[in-house]
């Protein structure tokens, strides 16, 4: 399997020169791993390194793009002071985006600020479902908020104050993926996309790249066979690191770790460097369809 992570030597969240290596790498579904990229936490801050500070009847913590903090229990100054934490975070990872990728940030991208997510809890401790379970290896996809190829990318980083590092499994190239899976998917209908959306289980129709994209997820996580004996490699992204990739893209699993934040952008297809590269382009070439009407 050709190598699926690449080292960026970095310790500066602004990237001085764009290098078209790395966004070839990761618009073909490759991580971005830089081992010396930090985010500095206060002595005040590190008494947020605890799973005790998240609500329990909510999974992550998050700040929204208005910048309210949800998830979160303790007194208002500390909810303050936890928000302008994640807040420092989300400010280093559109720095980080914006010097890596410029095309990206022009005013006419459409590129798009999703939630920051602040993750306290064991990732090994966590009781799901198998479809849930993101220690299976998978590619992103939302089943109530169809995107229509809009592509999801995340930066992440590892906060861990004891050196723990956040251990994946990353796989092999999507494309690989498609044509492993493909033949197995159910028939995309119609009829029950609009009874979906009738029904407001989805947001909006799901179109026919969006029942492939979570077929995939669910054929992914549901063999496993594939989970043990797939192609794929283990990389242990160490405390005080930082990774970027597209999620929707790169096949992972999260098989341990603790203490880790993530920034969510959205951003449509058209605005890509290569747009051949997306999965929306190789789902509709191997189908040899429209798959969003």
């Amino acid at each position: 399997m050709e190598q699926q992570i690449l080292d960026i030597d970095t310790a500066d969240w602004q990237i001085r020169i764009p290098n078209s290596g790395w966004i070839s790498a990761l618009e073909s579904g490759k991580v971005l791993y830089c081992p010396h990229l930090s985010l500095a936490l206060t002595t005040d801050e590190r008494r947020f390194l605890t799973p005790a500070i998240r609500d329990p009847k909510s999974r992550n913590i998050s700040l929204d793009a208005k910048g309210q903090l949800k998830g979160a229990i303790g007194e208002e100054a500390d909810q303050t002071a936890l928000a302008s934490m994640i807040g420092r975070f989300r400010m280093h990872a559109q720095q980080l985006i914006s010097s890596l990728l410029p095309a990206y940030v022009d005013a006419d991208s459409g590129l798009r600020l999703a939630p920051t997510s602040y993750r306290p809890m064991r990732v090994e401790t966590r009781e799901q479902s198998w479809r849930a379970d993101d220690r299976r290896m998978h590619v992103d996809a939302f089943p109530s908020r169809p995107n229509y190829g809009e592509r999801i990318l995340r930066v992440f980083t590892n906060v861990n104050p004891d050196g723990v590092p956040r251990v994946w499994r990353v796989g092999e190239p999507f494309e690989d993926v498609a044509q492993r899976f493909l033949p197995k998917v159910k028939a995309y209908s119609r009829w029950q996309a609009q009874l979906l959306n009738a029904l407001h289980i989805t947001k909006s129709l799901r179109s026919e790249y969006d029942h492939l994209m979570l077929q995939l997820h669910d054929a992914m996580k549901s063999d496993l066979d594939y989970q043990k004996n797939g192609p794929q490699v283990t990389k242990s992204f160490a405390a005080g690191s930082v990774w970027v990739c597209f999620s929707d893209q790169t096949p992972h699993a999260v098989m341990s770790g603790q203490y880790m934040m993530e920034q969510t952008f959205h951003l449509p297809v058209a605005h890509q460097y290569d747009q051949d590269a997306s999965p929306l382009a190789i789902l509709s070439r191997l189908t040899g369809r429209v798959l969003i009407k």
